[in-house]
């Protein structure tokens, strides 16, 4: 079974853990390349208060949120997994900064 299909055309468990499966790989390849983003953020910053940036983070929730909404995704699930992304990048990139000037 190498083709995803549509959740809706999914007729067995084995065909919905494949799907998942596949979004899974997917999710996480954007999640790395996200970080990596991070990465060049710290290297970017000149100081270490600017890491966290709570305008930016709202910022973003808000453009998840409609984007939640555009989708038909729940929007508060959606938005409880971008904040721990959020605090998660941001967690990272403080650790990204400090090693890049030590």
């Amino acid at each position: 079974m190498s083709v995803r299909l549509k959740p809706a055309d999914c007729r067995t468990m084995a065909e919905v853990r494949h799907g998942i499966d596949r979004l899974d790989e997917r999710i996480v390849a954007l999640i790395a390349e996200r970080f990596r983003y991070m990465d060049a953020a710290a290297r970017i910053k000149p100081e270490r208060h600017l890491v966290r940036d709570e305008a930016r983070k709202a910022e973003v929730l808000a453009k998840v949120a409609a984007a939640a909404d555009r989708e038909g995704a729940p929007r508060e699930r959606v938005i409880q997994l971008y904040q721990a992304l959020i605090e998660s990048s941001i967690a990272f990139e403080f650790e990204s900064f400090d090693s890049l000037r030590r």
